[in-house]
């Protein structure tokens, strides 16, 4: 039977580990960069060696299977980027009007599961461990972009109609993009099909689909949207910005959490 463990990467093997699931699910899976633009075969970039930066690994007994990364606020960062959080999202939204007293806001990004083990329960595992590595550190609300599956601006902004139908636009913060970006004129990964777009165009969104990523965020853990659909061109794909009150969490989530309780693993 497979024993299964999240464990804040704390040593040079366990980021080495986080970098290569990273790699196996961007680059061999998704192929959205290959061994040419990254040698190494790791997915890495400049936020993942900061001292505020945190990643967890889940194992499935010693093969890492999963991960995530949050970003912590870092007045370093912010103060060359001229930014307030000094997250890698702000150098693409406006945060200034986001956040308020007593709240602590982390990044969390790079959400990759291998494919085999997607539908088991490393899933629970990642989001139970930083739910947990969260809470003790303060953290009060995560910060994201979700990923859309789709280089369409047609299809990422239905999705993103398609959410706000469901009730999942944020209440509280709307955030603009600060640096748009040119998404490709003839996409090559379309999410809808002709007839989903013509069900759209008569404003028939009920039964539409919608993406995993924004529908686990949504469900799962009580987040909002707070801006239309991003084009992330690293990955050639669309995302959709979110935050997620960590005191909002759903309690059928949090009794998940529970279940788990102590999978956490620190080193020492």
């Amino acid at each position: 039977m497979t024993s299964m463990h999240c464990r804040v990467a704390t040593t040079q093997k366990e980021l080495d580990d986080a970098l290569r699931v990273r790699w196996a699910v961007f680059g061999g899976e998704l192929k959205l960069m290959t061994a040419k633009s990254s040698p190494s075969r790791r997915e890495v970039s400049c936020f993942d060696t900061l001292e505020t930066t945190v990643h967890l690994v889940v194992y499935a007994d010693r093969e890492p299977v999963a991960t995530l990364r949050m970003l912590m606020v870092n007045p370093e960062v912010a103060l060359a980027t001229g930014g307030r959080l000094g997250i890698e999202l702000e150098q693409r939204l406006d945060l200034s009007g986001v956040g308020g007293p007593g709240q602590v806001f982390a990044e969390t990004a790079r959400f990759c599961v291998l494919e085999r083990w997607r539908h088991s329960e490393a899933v629970a595992h990642l989001q139970a461990g930083i739910h947990a590595e969260s809470r003790r550190r303060g953290v009060t609300h995560w910060i994201a972009a979700a990923n859309l599956e789709t280089d369409s601006w047609e299809d990422a902004r239905l999705s993103a109609q398609v959410a706000a139908h469901r009730g999942w636009t944020s209440p509280r913060w709307r955030v603009r993009d600060s640096e748009p970006s040119e998404a490709p004129v003839l996409p090559s990964s379309p999410f809808y099909t002709p007839a989903d777009r013509e069900r759209a165009r008569w404003g028939r969104l009920d039964g539409l689909r919608m993406p995993r990523a924004p529908c686990l965020f949504a469900r799962k853990m009580g987040a909002r949207f707070i801006s239309g659909p991003l084009y992330d061109a690293s990955f050639g794909r669309f995302t959709l910005p979110l935050i997620a009150a960590l005191d909002e969490i759903p309690a059928s989530t949090l009794e998940r959490f529970r279940a788990l309780d102590g999978i956490l693993r620190r080193a020492g």
